[in-house]
């Protein structure tokens, strides 16, 4: 028995709000319930404290986490006593018990980084070209690791035509035709170099090759000692003329002089035409008259050199011809080395040939025969034409000037394969000098001088 009344049933009980009492969630925390407070096992637990914002209004005289943002470590301030200091990382050391052990990386996987962001935008590596994040290099605009030609096939690492990074090559150059660029690519540059150097370019070679060559054809009429030689076999079948060894003679000294002399303006037309091609490449001012200039100063060397491999393929075509051509294929590149780089021009044009065999041959075979066809045509309008005139006609001042317009007219139209071989040999050549090292139109027309 109690000496204390009985509770009044009015009166509320512990744990739970009264009518004075405020309302939990309404302006104060909530207190624990009874169930919480007491030990009973099945009640449930309250929530783990979490982290406070320390943005977060605190109440006056709150302490915590929340109240105190995290300082960074500071390895010499002093530490609590008891506290563990941190130790270096070590790699070699055995990761702790029940540690989870990283997985392989895998470069092909999509790799997180910090706050989800990567340093080249929202949508990683690679970025387009151009766009934010783009690393400009020292290339002059384009991707280091390569040329990056549209549709042009990249070569492998390491393969022939491949360029390191930083390499700087310009895949927009007009005279320099990119490795992988295939025919086309040269072609274009052939084809870009005749819309440019045309109205320079036929009157240089006019004058240094259709010119000379007419002249060389009407003094061949003029010794040719055919017509006697006719007359005397009508005779006497089986005896040879009395004048035959001087006529021969003749007419051997005047071709060959007058090819020897046709060759040494020929250097000249050669040397002007390359000089025109590379400087408008260049974007630099030409001049038919600073052409010319230029052409003769290095029409000896060049002539020179021109009779020496002369000689060569001469003496190939003598050992079953087949050598003559492979001889003449694999010297084509001379000319063009010695106007650009004036040393050891059979010795370079030899290296190039075999180097890169199927480019240069397949290159150098379209060029002869763009000028095969082109003397084909020249050649049949002259025979042609000469006809009429008889095997004198330079007998009769009426017939000395028609054949002389013939010959003309057919040396006239040989003038587009002159052209041609003239462009195709110098873009030839800026081809192979791309595939040995960095070089474009303006190092070109400087080496020129």
């Amino acid at each position: 028995m109690s000496d204390q009344p009985p509770p009044d049933a009015s009166s509320p009980t512990p744990g739970a709000p009264g009518a004075g009492d405020p309302t939990p969630g309404a302006n104060q925390p909530a207190e624990p319930s009874g169930a919480a407070q007491s030990g009973d096992p099945t009640a449930p637990r309250p929530p783990a404290d979490q982290p406070g914002d320390p943005t977060a209004p605190q109440p006056p005289g709150a302490t915590g986490p929340a109240a105190q943002p995290t300082q960074p470590w500071d390895p010499a301030a002093p530490q609590p006593a008891g506290a563990q200091q941190p130790q270096p990382w070590d790699p070699a050391a055995p990761p702790p018990t029940g540690a989870q052990q990283p997985s392989a990386w895998d470069p092909a996987a999509p790799q997180a980084w910090p706050g989800g962001v990567t340093p080249y935008g929202p949508q990683g590596w690679p970025p387009a070209a151009g766009g934010p994040g783009w690393p400009t290099p020292p290339t002059g605009g384009f991707p280091t690791g390569g040329y990056g030609v549209p549709g042009y096939p990249q070569p492998a690492l390491g393969q022939p035509g491949w360029y390191p990074p930083g390499y700087g090559f310009d895949p927009t150059d007009p005279l320099v035709t990119p490795p992988g660029a295939g025919v086309s690519g040269w072609f274009d540059r052939c084809v870009g170099a005749i819309r440019r150097g045309w109205r320079l370019l036929l009157p240089i070679l006019l004058l240094t090759q259709v010119l000379p060559a007419a002249a060389l054809s009407v003094i061949s009429l003029a010794v040719d000692p055919t017509a006697g030689w006719d007359a005397t076999a009508g005779q006497d079948p089986a005896a040879l003329p009395d004048t035959f060894l001087t006529d021969l003679a003749i007419m051997l000294g005047v071709l060959i002089g007058g090819s020897l002399l046709f060759g040494l303006v020929q250097s000249v037309g050669w040397a002007a035409g390359s000089w025109v091609v590379a400087r408008q490449a260049a974007g630099e001012p030409v001049g038919l008259g600073a052409a010319l200039r230029y052409g003769l100063r290095r029409a000896l060397g060049l002539w020179g050199w021109t009779l020496l491999i002369g000689l060569i393929v001469a003496l190939g075509t003598c050992l079953c011809v087949i050598p003559g051509i492979y001889f003449a294929f694999a010297l084509s590149m001379a000319g063009p080395v010695w106007l650009f780089e004036r040393q050891a021009p059979i010795g370079r044009a030899w290296r190039m040939f075999h180097d890169r065999l199927g480019l240069l041959l397949g290159r150098v075979a379209m060029v002869v025969a763009a000028v095969i066809v082109g003397s084909m045509v020249a050649g049949v309008v002259e025979a042609v034409g000469t006809l009429p005139f008889g095997l004198t006609p330079l007998d009769s001042a009426g017939s000395a000037v028609g054949v002389t317009m013939v010959i003309l007219a057919a040396a006239v139209l040989a003038l587009p394969a002159h052209v041609v071989q003239l462009v195709g040999l110098v873009v030839t050549y800026a081809e192979q000098r791309a595939h040995e090292g960095p070089v474009n139109a303006a190092r070109l027309a400087g080496e020129l001088g």
